[in-house]
């Protein structure tokens, strides 16, 4: 456990914003966790890797940076394990030792940034395949009683991009451990997202396993997103949102081109890079910040920018984007303001 005053917080979230923790610990288990929980005169701020979090300001609370390692198989059948996992271990990590041994479940998610812990949180996912998938439970720590408790997959609701630990009981418990359940073998291979599809056609790919997938995603996801190390940026701002068919249809007139998501007979997904560019702001740039010139969902950091001025910015898209098409955009990034 290590305790440190005035940090500075700009290599502990990937927008790369030089805000100051008055107050940043780090901790290696449940045991140092329940005592900063208990020492904290105010529920603290919990912080994975930091890739899904705008500080607006300096930050006066407690921030408590969750470091719980290890992967270890406590169940294992012919054909199936199940694997716990440290809330403080990088997702890549867990990713490339699941692949790494063949086992399966998780390799259309690779190369997403973040925290095994926070997964569940954003109920992660990607070209097909979501967190939940592979879910089994997870183990946590209440930030108002101290208590443990174990949410299987049912209890966690997970929704689109969501779970109960961003609604219902967001900011009211800590992930320590997540238990997963993945393959030996029979690997369930999903590649029907269609630019997975076009890459391994176009590689020559027609039986691919969980190398392939794992590898492609891989090169997608690089050749799509800018690498935090050299733009900052939490990947993309805002949701997709759903929507019901009779507002889909008012968007047609304004545009016959728009893409869908067919989600259920009278919700419709539409793509929130669609709806950000349309309202003319990708590759816009705005004193410090700016959208992605390859994603209007991804705001970026292009070199001292404030969170404040990252915060005002992504507004001016929210309200821009209500006005042209009657969408509220929800953020997928949490901000943290005090």
């Amino acid at each position: 456990m290590q305790n440190k005053i005035q940090t500075s917080l700009k290599n502990y979230n990937s927008f790369g914003i030089d805000v100051i923790s008055k107050n940043f610990i780090t901790i290696n288990s449940k045991k140092e966790l329940k005592q900063e929980i208990k020492n904290s005169k105010e529920i603290p701020i919990i912080l994975g890797e930091g890739t899904n979090i705008l500080f607006k300001n300096d930050i006066k609370r407690a921030i408590i940076k969750i470091d719980i390692k290890g992967i270890k198989i406590i169940e294992e059948d012919d054909n199936f394990i199940t694997v716990k996992v440290g809330g403080g271990e990088k997702w890549t990590d867990l990713v490339n030792w699941a692949i790494s041994n063949d086992f399966g479940g998780l390799e259309n998610l690779s190369l997403i940034p973040g925290s095994v812990g926070s997964a569940p949180v954003q109920n992660i996912g990607a070209y097909g395949v979501e967190i939940k998938n592979s879910f089994e439970y997870c183990e946590t720590i209440s930030l108002l009683d101290l208590s443990e408790s174990r949410f299987s997959n049912s209890d966690c609701k997970f929704s689109y991009r969501s779970s109960i630990f961003k609604e219902d009981l967001k900011g009211k418990y800590v992930i320590c451990y997540v238990h997963f359940k993945l393959t030996k073998k029979n690997h369930k291979i999903n590649y029907l997202y269609e630019p997975l599809k076009k890459i391994l056609i176009e590689n020559g790919v027609k039986i691919p396993t969980i190398q392939d997938i794992s590898k492609y995603v891989t090169e997608i996801r690089k050749n799509k997103l800018p690498d935090p190390s050299k733009l900052g940026n939490c990947g993309s701002f805002f949701q997709n949102p759903i929507i019901d068919f009779d507002q889909f249809e008012e968007i047609r007139k304004y545009d016959k081109t728009v893409p869908k998501y067919l989600i259920s007979e009278n919700k419709i997904k539409v793509p929130a890079a669609w709806l950000i560019e349309k309202s003319g702001f990708k590759g816009v740039k705005k004193g410090n910040t700016g959208t992605y010139r390859k994603h209007a969902l991804i705001i970026l950091n292009l070199g001292g920018a404030s969170g404040r001025e990252i915060y005002n910015f992504s507004k001016e898209i929210k309200d821009t984007v209500l006005r042209n098409f009657n969408i509220l955009l929800k953020e997928e990034v949490n901000i943290i303001d005090h």
